[in-house]
């Protein structure tokens, strides 16, 4: 299953009251694995952003001004992320601002069903814990250190790889039947069907015959005298 991992970076919390996104970051994770594509833009707000924004993710208004404003990018996001499922972390306020963006250009803003929330899945894992992404992270022994401000891609990464714990999907790569999309990470594996009617034995009496032998040759105390003699 293809989905796609991503975080925005914004001017502030409204995407209704006229903040804009600042930076978006995706990553491609089939079955919950990465495959290393990825999708990245820096985007101009055509607004200027506050200082307590600017501390936490770096991103100033000169910085800014001559990336591309999010009409210019649209198109390859979209294309990126094509019919995939769309995770994020507190995915509600990421799709605010997402579809904000696509309906001021006249575009399709994109379905709830389109997302899961990975605060969400932690919440419910980890009743009563912390669940930022922070806090997972080093729950899930996931390296910090490239993250030194709040950044839209390197959150993505991050992400992905907390996804991957949050859905066991570590074990489902390992796994070449199992199923595990609706078992709380479990992997559990599929009834096999009877056969209905038994194979035939592809033996024939002449390698039967050569095989008793060999057995023979070993004498009574051969281990296949001995299991042949319990059934």
């Amino acid at each position: 299953m293809r989905e796609i991992v991503f975080d925005t970076e914004t001017t502030g919390l409204e995407a209704n009251g006229g903040d804009r996104i600042t930076e978006l970051g995706c990553v491609e994770v089939i079955d919950c694995i990465p495959t290393g594509k990825t999708f990245h833009a820096y985007i101009n707000p055509e607004r200027s952003t506050p200082q307590e924004v600017v501390e936490i993710t770096g991103l100033t208004d000169d910085f800014l001004a001559d990336k591309p404003v999010f009409a210019e990018v649209a198109q390859d996001f979209i294309d990126f992320v094509g019919d995939a499922v769309m995770v994020a972390h507190n995915a509600p306020f990421d799709r605010g601002f997402i579809n904000m963006e696509m309906v001021r250009l006249g575009k399709q803003p994109y379905a709830e069903n389109r997302f899961k929330d990975t605060a969400r899945i932690a919440r419910a894992m980890f009743p009563g814990s912390y669940v930022s992404l922070d806090a997972l992270c080093k729950r899930f022994d996931i390296s910090l250190e490239t993250r030194e401000k709040h950044g839209a891609l390197i959150d993505s990464l991050l992400l992905a790889e907390v996804y991957l714990e949050l859905t066991g999907g570590r074990t489902r790569a390992l796994d070449l039947a199992g199923k595990a999309e609706t078992s709380g990470g479990k992997v559990e594996f599929p009834v096999r069907p009877v056969r209905s009617r038994e194979l035939s034995g592809r033996v024939n009496e002449t390698e039967r015959a050569a095989h008793a032998a060999f057995i023979d040759e070993m004498g009574e105390d051969a281990l296949w005298k001995q299991l042949k003699a319990l059934n």
